[in-house]
């Protein structure tokens, strides 16, 4: 027989870490040479896992069952199988419960478990199970952790690019015109600011048309009063 008692640190919310140690998915994608297999009806599933012991690497093919309690944070895991030449049965029970750390925002995870074989391969199987245990608890911790970190870390990266889409697209088009917009105004007041000053600009060549005419009209004034003058200096 062979037992099983780890305590896991993680820097992460118990809730963080419960959301991924309850996903039977994201569990054996933790487990190196694992592989999630069909689901059944009464809510149980097919799994494999590759163990290498030394040099020779057994393939186990398991019925798995899992009992879980969301308020408590806690699980049940009960498992059945063989190895692929059918020489070595086994079955296995653990149960693990995730608490909050020591510190905020950090979790401990507890496992205990026991793993009975029996056939031709199973005292070769516990003689190494103590080095296998222990190299696989420490990968699958460190996969946890990076797992655990990348969920909490895609609420940010999804909502960062749209609010510097929103700031981006319209103080450009106003600065470009010579308006300075206001960040704390809606966006509507820099479609109005741009309409009022398109205005202006459509109504300035009229304005200078109408200077230039009165600026002009004192010229022939002038040039017309001169003929005159000229005209009646010849009379």
């Amino acid at each position: 027989m062979i037992s099983i008692t780890e305590e896991i640190a993680v820097p992460s919310p118990p809730e963080r870490v419960w959301e991924i140690i309850s996903d039977p998915s994201a569990v054996v994608s933790c487990i190196g040479g694992a592989e999630l297999g069909d689901s059944h009806d009464d809510g149980s599933f097919d799994g494999n896992l590759a163990i290498r012991f030394g040099g020779l690497r057994v393939k186990f093919a398991a019925r798995v069952s899992l009992d879980l309690d969301e308020s408590a944070r806690e699980g049940r895991l009960a498992a059945r199988g063989a190895d692929g030449q059918g020489a070595t049965r086994f079955s296995a029970g653990a149960t693990f419960r995730v608490v909050e750390g020591d510190t905020p925002d950090t979790s401990r995870v507890f496992c205990d478990g026991e793993i009975k074989l029996n056939g031709k391969l199973a005292k070769l199987i516990e003689s190494g199970a103590g080095m296998v245990v222990s190299r696989m608890t420490k990968e699958f911790t460190d996969q946890l952790i990076r797992k655990c970190a990348a969920t909490s870390a895609e609420p940010i990266a999804a909502a960062s690019p749209e609010p510097v889409a929103a700031v981006s697209a319209e103080p450009d088009t106003a600065v470009s015109h010579g308006v300075r917009p206001d960040p704390s105004r809606p966006a509507g007041l820099f479609a109005r600011l741009r309409a009022w000053w398109a205005r202006r600009r459509s109504e300035r060549p009229g304005q200078q048309t109408r200077q230039t005419q009165e600026t002009r009209a004192p010229s022939r004034s002038r040039s017309t009063s001169g003929e005159a003058l000229d005209q009646g200096g010849r009379r």
